[in-house]
């Protein structure tokens, strides 16, 4: 296997302009690749690209509409990042509201083995997030100035000061190792039921990764589906083979589950900034069509609906 070597900004242009990208301003197009990087970029050129001939530039296929799609993608990022930090605070919220309440407000008290799901199946995981916690108190206690206040004048942190410096993929690990009352108890302020918070919590802690790693975002996938919902089913999603082929594993999925915890003012003011970067990416598109890009996302034509459905719990089955 050759290895590869590096390219300067003028080769990256020729390599480019060899498959097929029409460059019409080259000092344009070398200053975006000083900025934003010729890999990264390059990760946005599927949808361009020849069905038949996969290495080469649908024809008439410029650089500007390739980094119009790059840009769509990182403003889109940051909406949906936006959007995850309003649910990280809020369940942080929550969950240290609801376990302060019953188990105290000391780590001694709160993080005793006994208040979680020690089932043979779950004592190592629960044992493994304690010590993670603890090492969290260890390690940033002082570096944050709520957490050192009450280490210096009281000798403890308090879940609910706690939970500013734990990760939301803890955060997700958390409830999944809760006793089932206290799951269903959280479930029931959320309005879902446990099964599919716990699946939501998990999806939401990695596409906060995603974020915040600055991965290409718009076809992401991930591994888990979310269950059917009646927003599958009021939106008529198409079916193949008795499953529904949109909003199971792709970012409508995503913005289904969204729909579900954000607030009814949240979800409208996240589909109308969505639907203003969609445009804006719209008229910047000459090759191929917007319909092109939404299909990769995994959103249906009437995507937009969503927001004016009530919020609904629960599976459709």
């Amino acid at each position: 296997m050759r290895d590869k070597q590096f390219k300067n900004l003028d080769e990256q242009i020729e390599i480019f302009k060899y498959k097929g990208l029409v460059i019409q301003d080259e000092e344009y197009a070398k200053e975006v690749l000083l900025r934003e990087n010729y890999f990264f970029l390059s990760g946005y050129r599927h949808l361009f690209m020849q069905r038949d001939n996969p290495k080469f530039y649908l024809e008439g296929t410029t650089f500007e509409e390739l980094y119009s799609l790059f840009l769509f993608d990182r403003q889109f990022r940051n909406l949906i990042f936006k959007n995850l930090l309003i649910v990280e605070n809020n369940a942080k919220s929550i969950f240290s509201y609801q376990l302060s309440k019953k188990y105290g407000y000391k780590e001694s008290d709160y993080l005793k083995p006994s208040n979680f799901d020690m089932s043979p199946e779950k004592s190592r995981q629960v044992n493994d997030l304690i010590k993670k916690m603890k090492r969290q108190v260890r390690v940033n206690g002082y570096q944050h100035s709520a957490t050192m206040h009450y280490l210096n004048n009281y000798g403890y942190i308090p879940l609910w000061v706690l939970v500013k410096v734990l990760s939301f993929g803890i955060i997700s690990e958390f409830y999944s190792i809760l006793k089932n009352d206290d799951k269903v108890a959280i479930s029931k302020i959320y309005n879902i039921d446990v099964e599919d918070l716990t699946n939501y919590l998990s999806i939401l802690a990695n596409y906060r990764n995603v974020c915040a790693h600055e991965d290409i975002l718009y076809e992401n996938k991930t591994q888990r589906e979310i269950n059917n919902t009646v927003y599958h089913m009021l939106l008529k999603i198409p079916k193949r083979d008795g499953e529904y082929i949109k909003g199971k594993n792709d970012l409508f999925a995503l913005i289904i589950i969204l729909r579900q915890i954000l607030s009814n003012e949240d979800v409208k003011n996240l589909i109308l900034e969505l639907d203003k970067l969609i445009e804006n990416l719209e008229m910047n598109l000459h090759t191929i069509t917007i319909d092109k890009v939404l299909d990769r996302m995994g959103f249906p034509i009437n995507w937009k609906e969503i927001a004016n459905i009530e919020k609904r719990p629960y599976s459709e089955e």
